[in-house]
Protein backbone atom coordinates (compact mmCIF):
# COMPACT_ATOMS: atom_id res chain seq x y z
CA UNK A 1 0.00 0.00 0.00
CA UNK A 2 2.75 2.19 0.71
CA UNK A 3 4.09 1.59 -2.66
CA UNK A 4 0.36 2.82 -4.07
CA UNK A 5 0.94 5.56 -2.29
CA UNK A 6 4.42 6.90 -2.90
CA UNK A 7 3.87 6.20 -6.58
CA UNK A 8 0.58 8.44 -6.82
CA UNK A 9 2.35 11.28 -4.93
CA UNK A 10 5.95 11.01 -7.13
CA UNK A 11 3.48 11.52 -10.33
CA UNK A 12 1.55 14.31 -8.99
CA UNK A 13 4.81 16.30 -7.63
CA UNK A 14 7.95 14.66 -9.00
CA UNK A 15 7.28 13.14 -12.67
CA UNK A 16 4.81 15.93 -13.47
CA UNK A 17 3.71 15.68 -17.09
CA UNK A 18 4.27 19.77 -17.86
CA UNK A 19 6.70 21.33 -15.56
CA UNK A 20 8.90 18.04 -15.84
CA UNK A 21 8.28 15.98 -18.94
CA UNK A 22 7.08 19.22 -20.81
CA UNK A 23 4.14 17.54 -22.35
CA UNK A 24 0.49 18.93 -22.59
CA UNK A 25 1.67 23.00 -23.24
CA UNK A 26 -0.55 23.62 -25.57
CA UNK A 27 -3.39 23.48 -23.24
CA UNK A 28 -1.94 24.51 -20.24
CA UNK A 29 -0.62 28.11 -21.58
CA UNK A 30 -4.12 28.55 -23.87
CA UNK A 31 -6.53 27.31 -21.17
CA UNK A 32 -5.54 28.86 -18.22
CA UNK A 33 -5.81 32.25 -18.42
CA UNK A 34 -8.94 31.84 -16.17
CA UNK A 35 -9.68 29.36 -13.31
CA UNK A 36 -12.86 28.29 -14.40
CA UNK A 37 -11.39 27.46 -18.01
CA UNK A 38 -8.36 25.69 -16.42
CA UNK A 39 -11.03 23.53 -14.08
CA UNK A 40 -13.15 22.71 -16.99
CA UNK A 41 -9.87 21.61 -19.02
CA UNK A 42 -8.80 19.70 -16.66
CA UNK A 43 -11.25 17.49 -15.81
CA UNK A 44 -12.09 17.02 -19.65
CA UNK A 45 -8.67 16.44 -19.31
CA UNK A 46 -8.39 13.87 -16.63
CA UNK A 47 -11.77 11.78 -17.73
CA UNK A 48 -10.30 11.54 -21.36
CA UNK A 49 -7.04 10.00 -20.08
CA UNK A 50 -8.78 7.94 -17.49
CA UNK A 51 -11.26 6.68 -19.79
CA UNK A 52 -8.56 6.21 -22.90
CA UNK A 53 -6.36 4.40 -20.51
CA UNK A 54 -8.38 1.51 -19.31
CA UNK A 55 -9.72 1.53 -22.97
CA UNK A 56 -6.08 1.47 -24.20
CA UNK A 57 -4.46 -1.32 -21.59
CA UNK A 58 -7.32 -3.65 -22.31
CA UNK A 59 -6.97 -3.40 -26.13
CA UNK A 60 -3.21 -3.97 -26.21
CA UNK A 61 -3.49 -6.84 -24.01
CA UNK A 62 -6.54 -8.53 -25.23
CA UNK A 63 -6.53 -7.78 -28.70
CA UNK A 64 -3.19 -6.36 -30.19
CA UNK A 65 -0.92 -8.21 -28.08
CA UNK A 66 -2.46 -11.75 -28.54
CA UNK A 67 -2.93 -11.42 -32.54
CA UNK A 68 0.42 -9.69 -32.81
CA UNK A 69 -0.79 -6.26 -34.00
CA UNK A 70 1.33 -4.42 -31.89
CA UNK A 71 2.67 -1.98 -35.29
CA UNK A 72 -0.59 -0.90 -34.92
CA UNK A 73 -0.54 0.77 -31.14
CA UNK A 74 -0.29 4.56 -31.97
CA UNK A 75 -2.90 4.05 -34.70
CA UNK A 76 -5.37 2.31 -32.55
CA UNK A 77 -4.57 4.80 -29.38
CA UNK A 78 -5.30 7.79 -31.52
CA UNK A 79 -8.64 5.94 -32.58
CA UNK A 80 -9.64 5.27 -28.72
CA UNK A 81 -8.36 8.82 -27.81
CA UNK A 82 -10.54 10.29 -30.73
CA UNK A 83 -13.42 8.32 -29.34
CA UNK A 84 -13.44 9.35 -25.89
CA UNK A 85 -12.57 13.06 -26.81
CA UNK A 86 -16.06 13.07 -29.01
CA UNK A 87 -17.94 11.40 -26.68
CA UNK A 88 -16.94 13.78 -23.71
CA UNK A 89 -17.71 17.02 -26.50
CA UNK A 90 -21.41 15.17 -26.77
CA UNK A 91 -21.48 15.06 -23.36
CA UNK A 92 -20.57 18.32 -22.51
CA UNK A 93 -22.62 20.40 -25.18
CA UNK A 94 -25.95 18.24 -23.59
CA UNK A 95 -25.30 18.80 -19.66
CA UNK A 96 -22.79 21.86 -19.73
CA UNK A 97 -23.37 24.34 -22.69
CA UNK A 98 -21.23 26.64 -20.63
CA UNK A 99 -17.97 24.75 -20.21
CA UNK A 100 -18.82 23.50 -23.76
CA UNK A 101 -18.34 26.94 -24.73
CA UNK A 102 -15.33 27.94 -22.06
CA UNK A 103 -13.57 25.04 -23.58
CA UNK A 104 -14.31 26.17 -27.17
CA UNK A 105 -11.26 24.91 -29.23
CA UNK A 106 -9.41 23.36 -26.74
CA UNK A 107 -11.73 20.90 -26.15
CA UNK A 108 -11.13 19.62 -29.38
CA UNK A 109 -7.36 19.90 -29.31
CA UNK A 110 -7.69 17.33 -25.93
CA UNK A 111 -7.27 14.53 -28.96
CA UNK A 112 -3.87 16.32 -29.97
CA UNK A 113 -2.47 16.71 -26.26
CA UNK A 114 0.25 14.84 -26.62
CA UNK A 115 -0.04 14.13 -22.66
CA UNK A 116 -3.22 12.09 -23.66
CA UNK A 117 -1.21 9.91 -25.49
CA UNK A 118 2.02 10.21 -23.72
CA UNK A 119 0.36 8.24 -20.38
CA UNK A 120 -1.01 5.09 -21.94
CA UNK A 121 2.49 4.90 -23.48
CA UNK A 122 4.31 5.21 -20.56
CA UNK A 123 2.74 2.85 -18.51
CA UNK A 124 3.02 0.59 -21.20
CA UNK A 125 6.35 0.40 -21.69
CA UNK A 126 6.92 0.61 -18.23
CA UNK A 127 4.95 -2.43 -18.23
CA UNK A 128 2.92 -1.67 -15.41
CA UNK A 129 -0.28 -4.02 -14.80
CA UNK A 130 -3.75 -2.97 -14.78
CA UNK A 131 -4.13 -1.64 -11.29
CA UNK A 132 -0.35 0.65 -11.63
CA UNK A 133 -1.91 1.50 -14.93
CA UNK A 134 -5.06 3.16 -13.73
CA UNK A 135 -3.25 4.44 -10.48
CA UNK A 136 -0.53 6.27 -13.30
CA UNK A 137 -3.38 7.97 -15.24
CA UNK A 138 -5.22 9.40 -12.21
CA UNK A 139 -1.86 10.60 -10.25
CA UNK A 140 -0.80 12.36 -13.66
CA UNK A 141 -3.67 13.87 -14.21
CA UNK A 142 -4.15 14.94 -11.24
CA UNK A 143 -0.02 16.59 -11.51
CA UNK A 144 -2.16 18.01 -14.45
CA UNK A 145 -4.78 19.33 -13.15
CA UNK A 146 -2.60 20.79 -9.45
CA UNK A 147 -0.46 22.64 -12.31
CA UNK A 148 -3.42 23.74 -14.36
CA UNK A 149 -5.22 25.05 -11.78
CA UNK A 150 -2.12 26.89 -9.62
CA UNK A 151 -1.12 28.53 -13.04
CA UNK A 152 -4.80 29.66 -13.51
CA UNK A 153 -4.38 31.30 -10.32
CA UNK A 154 -1.29 33.43 -10.94
CA UNK A 155 -2.35 34.31 -13.95
CA UNK A 156 -5.35 36.06 -13.04
CA UNK A 157 -2.79 37.45 -10.07
CA UNK A 158 -0.65 38.24 -13.25
CA UNK A 159 -3.63 40.17 -14.85
CA UNK A 160 -4.30 42.67 -11.98
CA UNK A 161 -0.53 43.41 -11.44
CA UNK A 162 1.94 46.35 -12.16
CA UNK A 163 4.17 44.30 -15.00
CA UNK A 164 6.99 45.96 -16.28
CA UNK A 165 6.31 46.88 -20.22
CA UNK A 166 9.09 44.55 -21.74
CA UNK A 167 7.78 41.69 -19.50
CA UNK A 168 4.19 41.95 -20.09
CA UNK A 169 1.60 39.37 -22.14
CA UNK A 170 3.62 35.91 -22.76
CA UNK A 171 7.18 37.47 -21.35
CA UNK A 172 5.77 36.74 -17.97
CA UNK A 173 3.90 33.93 -18.39
CA UNK A 174 7.23 32.32 -19.67
CA UNK A 175 9.05 33.06 -16.95
CA UNK A 176 6.45 32.11 -14.61
CA UNK A 177 6.36 28.40 -15.82
CA UNK A 178 10.09 28.56 -15.77
CA UNK A 179 9.56 29.61 -12.78
CA UNK A 180 7.20 27.10 -11.53
CA UNK A 181 9.10 23.79 -13.45
CA UNK A 182 11.88 24.97 -11.28
CA UNK A 183 9.60 24.49 -8.37
CA UNK A 184 8.51 21.48 -9.45
CA UNK A 185 11.63 19.76 -10.59
CA UNK A 186 13.06 21.00 -6.60
CA UNK A 187 10.68 17.49 -5.97
CA UNK A 188 13.21 15.53 -7.51
CA UNK A 189 16.08 16.35 -4.90
CA UNK A 190 14.48 15.47 -2.12
CA UNK A 191 13.98 12.59 -3.54
CA UNK A 192 17.93 11.80 -4.29
CA UNK A 193 18.53 12.73 -0.77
Amino acid sequence: MKHYLLFFISNILIENFILVKFLGLCPFLGASSKIETAIGMSFATTFVVFISSLLLWLFNFFILLPLNLVYLRIIAYMLIISVSVQFLEIVLRKTSPILYRLLGIFLPLITTNCTVLAIPLFSLYANYMFIESVLYSISASCGFTLVMIIFACIRERIVSSDVPLPFQGAPIILITVSLMSIGFMGFQGLVKM
